[in-house]
């Protein structure tokens, strides 16, 4: 039986919570050590420094609940743990089409672009300038004071004399 030389997991370190808060973070340290001895076959567990940084990062007592990770086999023995970035592989076809389907995507948006700026550039500053300037201010001049002194002199007017009679 070949044994491969790298695999990726995702840890759950839910348990960790079953713990003393002051002592969460270690608990996870040594539940990924059990995880890699389980999983890998090999007693000697080195933990590489940035996974140890994301797993202190909030601090003891609250390490995250799920982690993923690279467990690979070195030549000295043991099994190096990492934290597992995400590498797409992509295949020589597909990036000659994503780099097509780019290059119309980008041609469509000046295009687009240019025509937008130009709609935007003309009319609509005229128009906002038009409507911001004359109309509004003068409608609710009008209609904020003339509407009310109307109102209050017919009252006025109308109260002395219901009382002289």
């Amino acid at each position: 039986m070949s044994q491969e030389l790298e695999r990726v997991y995702t840890i759950n370190l839910g348990k960790v919570l079953l713990s003393v808060d002051t002592h969460r973070a270690p608990r996870a340290i040594n539940m990924i050590k059990e995880f890699a001895r389980h999983h890998m076959k090999t007693e000697e567990i080195k933990i590489e420094e940035d996974l140890a940084h994301i797993i202190w990062s909030r601090g003891v007592r609250s390490p995250p609940r799920k982690i993923r990770v690279r467990m690979s086999k070195t030549d000295e023995g043991y099994i190096l743990v990492s934290p597992y970035e995400d590498e797409p592989e992509v295949k020589k076809d597909a990036k000659e089409s994503k780099k097509e389907k780019e290059v119309k995507k980008d041609e469509v948006k000046e295009v687009k672009k240019d025509e937008v700026t130009e709609v935007k550039k003309e009319s609509p500053k005229e128009v906002k300038k038009e409507t911001k300037k004359e109309a509004p201010k003068e409608v609710k001049k009008e209609t904020k004071k003339e509407a009310p002194k109307e109102v209050k002199k017919e009252t006025k007017k109308e109260t002395p004399a219901k009382k002289s009679k």
